[in-house]
């Protein structure tokens, strides 16, 4: 299980536990989550799908986290779903299947993921930013997650693609539509119907990477960070309602309705609020804001 380190005073309440999990807090208001298991190369089974997405709901919920970092240990960042798992489940014997087994375990053999897909993020909404510190192999589910990060900074050793097609399976935790959506038809057709593998560096010209770093895992979680702390250090409600903002278009909503319900909705919780007094304050004084955690 994961074992956080020492929670700063701010976070008022634990972390839930999470199967091949470090969970940290290396800077203020910031959740560096690191899968951690290197020799499967941080494949990902089926219980840690719905730990993980309680830790994202987790993350949500705590106010006083605004950015989190994904990331993985050793040479990969996530090569997808666990296959030996998946194929051990596919071949159990008749007679393994009747054996009785918990509420929890029956829930997760009828649903392959919870609701926010694979790694409980592949189809998040949620509320904060999440960037994905792609540091290796980002390959079928772990794709399905760079995909849905709000920012993506890559080594420039990574690789990405999604091989479902090559196995007989397919990407069915919410990257497909998604896919549509950020690189086009095309593109998406490309990468999802060939299998084919893709350097940081295309992934970049496509628009689904920010960001290349030279050097090892260090210092692509680095450059994630600073991107954390550059987020973190604005008003938390803006960026909450901002990023709401992007989802709408991101759903498809058309940009007049999209506008016209963030703002009847969205920024009229926070048009009033403490930050934006104090945002504008503090302009016109010239000063450094001071942000209050998010309410909302």
């Amino acid at each position: 299980m994961s074992s956080p380190t020492q929670l700063p005073p701010s976070i008022t309440t634990p972390p839930p536990p999470v199967l091949h999990t470090q969970i940290s807090f290396p800077r203020p208001h910031i959740l560096l989550v690191t899968l951690n298991r290197p020799q499967q190369l941080n494949a990902i089974p089926r219980p840690q799908h719905f730990a993980l997405e309680r830790l994202w709901d987790w993350f949500d919920s705590e106010t006083s986290l605004r950015v989190a970092v994904l990331t993985g240990s050793g040479r990969a960042f996530c090569a997808g779903a666990d296959l030996k798992e998946w194929d051990g489940i596919n071949s159990a014997p008749s007679a393994d299947k009747a054996k009785p087994i918990d509420a929890e375990e029956q829930r997760q053999r009828a649903k392959r993921f919870p609701a926010g897909g694979f790694g409980g993020m592949s189809n998040r909404g949620g509320l904060k930013p999440i960037i994905g510190a792609v540091n290796g192999a980002c390959f079928g589910g772990g794709m399905e997650m760079a995909i849905n990060c709000d920012l993506v900074i890559a080594a420039a050793a990574a690789n990405f693609g999604l091989p479902e097609v090559t196995i007989g399976v397919i990407a069915l935790a919410g990257a497909l539509p998604r896919l549509v959506r950020s690189v086009g038809r095309q593109r998406a057709a490309e990468m999802a119907l060939s299998g084919k593998k893709y350097t940081a560096k295309a992934m970049l010209a496509w628009g689904l990477v920010n960001e290349i770093v030279e050097g090892g895992n260090e210092a692509v979680v680095e450059a994630a960070l600073k991107w954390a702390e550059r987020i973190a250090g604005n008003s938390p409600d803006s960026v909450i309602v901002s990023r709401e903002g992007l989802k709408l278009g991101w759903e498809g909503v058309g940009p007049e309705q999209g506008t016209d319900m963030l703002l009847k909705g969205w920024y009229r919780q926070i048009e009033k609020g403490e930050n934006a007094v104090e945002g504008v304050r503090s302009f016109v004084e010239r000063r450094k804001p001071v942000w209050k955690d998010s309410k909302l």
